[in-house]
């Protein structure tokens, strides 16, 4: 047996228990950091006021709409960040800090109930990580925050004409395999650094589009997520820091106020009819962000 074959076999054994072991870990690490950070600051500045509820208004309009879509929580938040002035580099740090704890509880659930695809799952997280890091790195240190503004925008446009597309036509081709999971991981994940948003409209919707069942779509996803987007955050951390406590906290506010509302709005709301209002906000906000942006200044 090869090395390659070994490793690919002792991968293969890895069981769910140690999945959720690794997740819970990661997040007490980066809760550590979190707090080591905050005490080390002289200059840690936390204000509760109209801004700060504004960001919580956001990751909870975030989290209900990825409760009940199981995607769109980047590209939402994203757009509306930087529709309120929110830097590019700002705002997809911040999305990902605060996602590494949602995605990191929807993760754990899904695999207490057994809603992944091991296979896939592999599939996905290290290419995806790759492109995470990647799309992290060229924002961070690379790209310029007020050049690429509109063009990021532009980019959340597209992806909210594809939600709409996917809302209007809700209909799914049928494969039985997934084919170019990796690539799909690897474009998703450099995408979603870059542009705060894209991993579920770019990875769940092509893998539903080949047929895959949907509880195993959505539940391997949204776990290889967390890695994509723990090593993301990792990036930001260490090229942008923390100055942006306050976006932060509010998403993560927000979002925790709406998670326990997310199965309800699942359970009660029309999916395709959300799914078209949510890309309708995504299309306006990110319209209004190139507007201000060519035309406003």
């Amino acid at each position: 047996m090869t090395s390659i074959q070994l490793l690919k076999h002792n991968i293969q054994k890895i069981s769910f228990k140690q999945i959720g072991w690794t997740i819970l870990t990661l997040n007490l690490l980066l809760i550590v950091y979190f707090v080591f950070i905050i005490q080390q600051s002289d200059e840690f500045l936390f204000a509760f006021d109209n801004t700060f509820y504004t960001f919580i208004a956001i990751g909870f309009c975030a989290q209900l709409i990825d409760g009940a879509l199981g995607m769109a929580y980047g590209a939402s938040s994203s757009s509306l960040l930087l529709h309120f002035g929110v830097s590019p580099k700002i705002a997809s740090a911040s999305v990902h800090m605060a996602e590494v704890f949602t995605t990191g509880v929807s993760g754990l659930s899904h695999l207490k109930f057994k809603n992944i695809d091991k296979k896939l799952l592999i599939k996905l997280v290290i290419p995806g990580v790759i492109g995470a890091v990647v799309g992290a790195y060229l924002l961070s240190a690379v790209l310029d925050g007020g050049f690429i503004k509109p063009y990021i925008s532009a980019y959340l446009l597209i992806l909210g004409i594809l939600i709409l597309l996917k809302g209007i036509r809700n209909n799914f081709k049928k494969h039985k395999k997934v084919r170019k999971a990796g690539l799909l991981a690897l474009v998703g994940g450099m995408f979603d650094a870059l542009g705060g948003g894209g991993w579920g409209p770019i990875v769940t919707s092509n893998i539903l589009n080949q047929g895959k069942d949907p509880r195993l779509t959505i539940g391997t996803v949204n776990t290889a997520e967390f890695f994509v987007t723990f090593f993301a955050t990792g990036v930001f951390l260490f090229y942008v820091g923390v100055d942006s406590w306050q976006v932060v906290l509010g998403l993560i506010i927000g979002g925790v106020l709406a998670a326990p509302l997310g199965a309800l709005v699942a359970s009660k709301i029309n999916k395709r009819l959300l799914m078209i209002v949510v890309s309708l906000v995504i299309i306006l906000t990110s319209s209004l962000n190139i507007y201000h942006s060519f035309i406003g200044g």
